[in-house]
């Protein structure tokens, strides 16, 4: 029997210029499996072809955000496959020229915190609870430590790989990995108003903006100022033309 829309494990809506993707397995704890990495990362694909959206929204159904990820492999090559699986979905959501927001209404540990991180925004509940408890049972977090350093200062973020404790928002806030903690009642309303911020930007602007700032992060101060000259010439004449 084919599983009802809604009762799919992640929820992907289109609604004008809005990508919304919505974990739905509470009962699991959100947990990502192999067919939601797989889902989302066709939809992001199918966005860098052919732009739909403007803004994700990463958002979840029941108690908590996300506990983490299913961990199914049991050999060399279905480990790997795993892995590869889900570096493909951060590289794509950190990458896409959508705008994205997550929001994060309850626990978000391992890899839901990682994705969460991920984001152009993060937003958290004040009474959510934050962690990489991975090394409490010996794996060290590589695959969200690849890119933890561009968020926060290792001095700050370190001990919170290595010894897995529960990390409160305020916490993480000051560490530089969230983007503001909210009031429980109020976080949808505040990842709605952020999403008509970003949506009343100029489009190619808020795009190349996006664009330009990972590249500068990977990029020396003289190639970046060089790709500034470009970058401002080609859009002060864009903003010339007549709309």
């Amino acid at each position: 029997m084919d599983r009802s829309p809604l009762q799919a494990p992640v929820l992907i809506e289109h609604t004008g210029d809005t990508l919304t993707f919505t974990l739905n397995r509470p009962d699991a704890g959100n947990e990502i499996s192999g067919a939601m990495f797989d889902a989302m990362s066709d939809v992001l694909r199918s966005e860098a072809v052919q732009p739909k959206a403007r803004v994700l929204r990463i958002r979840a159904n029941g108690d908590v955000f996300c506990t983490g990820r299913e961990r199914a492999g049991r050999d060399v090559v279905s480990i790997r496959a795993e892995v590869a699986r889900l570096i493909e979905l951060k590289r794509l959501v950190r990458n896409t020229s959508l705008i994205s927001i997550a929001q994060v209404h309850g626990n978000a540990f391992g890899f839901g915190f990682g994705l969460a991180i991920l984001c152009d925004f993060t937003l958290v509940a004040s009474s959510a609870r934050l962690a990489f408890p991975e090394m409490r049972a010996g794996l060290p977090p590589a695959a969200i430590m690849a890119y933890l350093g561009d968020y926060a200062l290792p001095k700050a973020v370190f001990p919170m790989v290595l010894f897995g404790d529960v990390i409160a928002p305020e916490a993480a806030l000051q560490a530089g990995l969230v983007t503001r903690v909210c009031e429980p009642p109020g976080l949808h309303a505040e990842a709605d108003a952020l999403a008509a911020r970003i949506l009343a930007l100029d489009e190619a602007g808020a795009k190349q903006c996006k664009a330009f700032f990972l590249a500068a992060q990977e990029g020396g101060v003289e190639q970046n100022f060089r790709a500034a000259t470009d970058m401002l010439t080609v859009n002060a004449l864009r903003l010339m033309q007549p709309r």
